[in-house]
């Protein structure tokens, strides 16, 4: 591809990867883009009835992000899971509130703090996932920490 060909780093992929630039322009991206787009999509794919379209929901989101992810990342350089691509925080904050519902504050502290916590640990396999090419790792590292702060959240709800 020629220089004139090559996407920008405005390009459409790299505005909806970096959570509308937010990723670009704030200290700690993952954490705001979680905060900001995460937990009021967590909220909004609650009202839907059924938890089998909310999963149906969070699966599409989160499959969608593996070829955002590679594109956005190649638009912005090419470095492996660019922190400033923060589409895989938002769209697994959502995957937490599967079994306890975000209804209220506390689900809504517990989870999102849940979720930071492993998505910044990578307890394994995440860790490992993380290593996989292109939008896949960027995403599959998230996919464990959204599993593990959902089964923590539900475990903390039966305490």
């Amino acid at each position: 591809m020629s220089n004139s060909q090559q996407p920008a780093p405005g390009s459409l992929p790299v505005w909806l990867a970096t959570g509308l630039r937010v990723g670009l322009v704030v200290p700690a991206p993952g954490t705001v883009g979680a905060l900001i787009w995460g937990m009021p999509l967590a909220w909004s794919i609650g009202l839907i009835h059924g938890w089998w379209w909310q999963l149906l929901v969070i699966v599409i989101l989160n499959l969608v992000g593996i070829p955002l992810s590679t594109r956005a990342g190649n638009d912005l350089g090419g470095t492996k899971d660019n922190q400033a691509i923060v589409w895989d925080e938002i769209v697994t904050v959502p995957m937490v509130f599967l079994i306890v519902p975000f209804t209220d504050w506390w689900s809504g502290v517990a989870g999102f703090v849940l979720i930071r916590l492993f998505d910044i640990w990578k307890p394994p396999p995440a860790r490992q996932l993380e290593r996989l090419p292109d939008g896949l790792g960027i995403m599959a590292d998230d996919w464990v920490a959204g599993i593990y702060a959902c089964l923590a959240l539900a475990l903390l709800y039966q305490l």
